[in-house]
């Protein structure tokens, strides 16, 4: 079959793409590996191929009124394509462009290329093959085996790692649990470190989300079919509000990571980090890992290191940082929309579309068991332990540590207190509120406090007679009651053949550190009791599919595995079943 010159355009339009594709590898091999000087010296004409192409395709898609962008991108694309003319300038060692000759502009100049490259390409045309949930496992995995081979690079790391602790890392990084088997700070290099960085963000805010943000932002469309995945991702109620979703989702997480950064530099002391790169470095690792309830740490006892164990400022930075990561987009989404009408209507009182339910049902849950919980976990931590690990702290110091205790077991994994020291009664309260875990939408695990509110209000409903849940006015829809049970069940069932399946595998190994490490993987927290690294290679791979699912969702595996695209149009006679 011969290709027509539709196919031959189709295949001329990909070669950028392809090209920027050969740079990044040319990227990621000048960093992981000790190269020759004359494969160096081979680099900067692949970057300045990559770019050349980028620049050539840039122009085409204007010229061409067929495949030309949206008005509102033309002044982006005319400042991108002089940056790029400029690269091409100083790589091609134009003095009066010698300025671009720098390797940072080099590698944002190919990742901006490849960025506008990858806008165009439509990863709906997927659904013809696979489901949504199918193509969410596939994504994941995608990029957890593509993490697990950079952390291999020789330079990724100071002295090697195995294929099972780099699967280990990458899982627990990119499903931002938090679990190590190896010193994050000592072990893995700076390059290695960025790799889990960016892991670690690609995983808080979604692989997906960005891809999306980026093809609507450069070419102003979406299909019906994009636009339907990301409606279930970003639990967005209309379609309509996709869109907007996405472009506050990644504005809200780059001013919250940045103001993090920024207050977590100030709270440094210079006498334990006297260089201001290192500084910087420390304060953006662990405002992204914080916001994105990661729980990696360049320290190697995280917070309990001895020169940031009284650090309280530091402390609550970081525990405002995973809070808020874990109350979910939806509820900022919602809360923007709150902000936004009463400005419109109380403020400036203009005449709007009158909207009597703006703090939907979702957000008043969310916010007030997040609170009960935040309260309750704090109180009850500072009774519990009050001479036991916080007894070196005083005053507010020992308030303070109490609630970070309460708060990082709901998905973020630091820890300001030795966790193997924790008496029996605080490590049932730390299992009960990591199973519990963060909001739906957010950067947090567990079975989500919505399912928790929701299964203890279907037990308040029923001991009241009643056969439905009302609260705020509102009934909770039965789709909804049905979630959360199965959610529930699914989560005793995997840690509860996990914990099985770990003491048989490791004999030596005590009972409740093992059922403390399957609760904290699946419900993506990244606290221990010290037991990660002494894990042979298959309770390691236990713990992997436990981070998984914890961050995918059991249920959604489930879908992935038995979805059936059939509508039910019928319904059977009803019985009722003793229970």
């Amino acid at each position: 079959m011969e290709a027509t010159p539709g196919d031959i355009v189709k295949y001329l339009k990909r070669i950028p793409l392809w090209i920027g594709l050969l740079a990044l590898l040319a990227v990621i091999f000048e960093f992981g590996f000790d190269l020759t000087p004359f494969i160096l010296s081979l680099l900067p004409w692949i970057y300045m191929s990559a770019i050349i192409a980028g620049l050539i395709s840039l122009a085409g898609r204007h010229i061409f009124i067929k495949h030309r962008p949206v008005r509102n991108i033309l002044i982006y694309d005319m400042l991108l394509a002089v940056y790029l003319a400029g690269i091409i300038g100083g790589l091609a060692g134009l003095e009066h462009m010698s300025f671009f000759y720098n390797r940072f502009l080099i590698y944002s100049g190919v990742f901006l290329v490849l960025i506008r490259e990858f806008s165009y390409l439509q990863y709906s045309r997927m659904l013809q093959y696979l489901n949504p949930f199918q193509l969410f496992v596939t994504t994941y995995s995608a990029i957890i085996v593509s993490g697990t081979i950079l952390l291999m690079l020789p330079n990724a790391t100071y002295t090697g790692i195995s294929l099972t602790d780099a699967l280990f890392t990458s899982t627990s990084a990119f499903c931002i649990t938090g679990l190590v088997v190896v010193d994050t700070g000592t072990y893995f290099t700076t390059f290695g470190q960025v790799i889990i960085l960016v892991l670690i963000q690609l995983g808080g805010i979604g692989i997906m989300t960005f891809t999306s943000f980026f093809a609507y932002f450069f070419t102003g469309s979406s299909t019906y079919g994009s636009q339907l995945l990301l409606k279930d991702m970003t639990a967005s109620e209309k379609i309509a509000e996709v869109f907007s979703t996405v472009k506050i989702i990644i504005l809200f997480t780059l001013i919250i990571e940045a103001a993090g950064a920024l207050f977590i530099y100030l709270s440094l002391d210079k006498q334990v980090i006297s260089s201001i790169q290192e500084r910087i470095y420390f304060s953006v690792f662990h405002s992204v890992s914080g916001f994105c309830s990661a729980g990696f740490t360049t320290l190697s006892d995280s917070l309990y290191d001895t020169a940031f164990r009284f650090n309280y400022s530091l402390h609550l930075i970081i525990a405002l940082l995973f809070v808020v990561g874990g109350l979910g987009f939806p509820l900022v989404y919602n809360f923007f929309k709150y902000l936004q009408h009463y400005l419109i209507n109380r403020i400036l009182k203009q005449r709007a579309l009158h909207v009597p339910w703006v703090i939907n049902m979702n957000t008043r849950i969310v916010f007030i068991t997040t609170l009960v919980l935040l309260a309750g976990g704090t109180f009850l931590f500072y009774i519990l332990e009050y001479d036991n690990t916080l007894a070196v702290h005083e005053g507010s110091g020992k308030v303070i540590t109490a609630f970070f205790s309460a708060a990082t077991p709901r998905s973020a994994g630091f820890n300001t207190v030795d966790t193997s020291a924790l008496m029996l009664p605080a490590l049932m309260l730390v299992i009960f509120l990591m199973w519990i875990g963060a909001a739906p939408g957010s950067t947090g695990g567990g079975i989500k406090v919505t399912s928790f509110a929701v299964a203890v209000m279907n037990v308040v409903s029923i001991a009241r007679g009643k056969d439905r849940i009302e609260v705020f006015g509102r009934e909770v829809s039965g789709e909804s009651v049905r979630r959360a049970f199965a959610v529930i069940l699914l989560s005793v069932v995997t840690i509860g053949l996990s914990v099985f399946l770990i003491t048989v595998l490791d004999k030596d190994m005590e009972i409740l550190p093992v059922v403390f490490e399957c609760f904290s993987a699946y419900s993506t927290v990244g606290l221990s009791m010290g037991i990660t690294g002494d894990l042979s290679d298959a309770g390691k791979l236990i713990i992997i599919f436990n981070m998984f699912t914890g961050r995918i969702g059991m249920l959604v595996i489930l879908q992935a595995l038995l979805r059936d695209v059939r509508h039910l149009n019928y319904r059977y006679p009803a019985e009722s079943i003793l229970t």
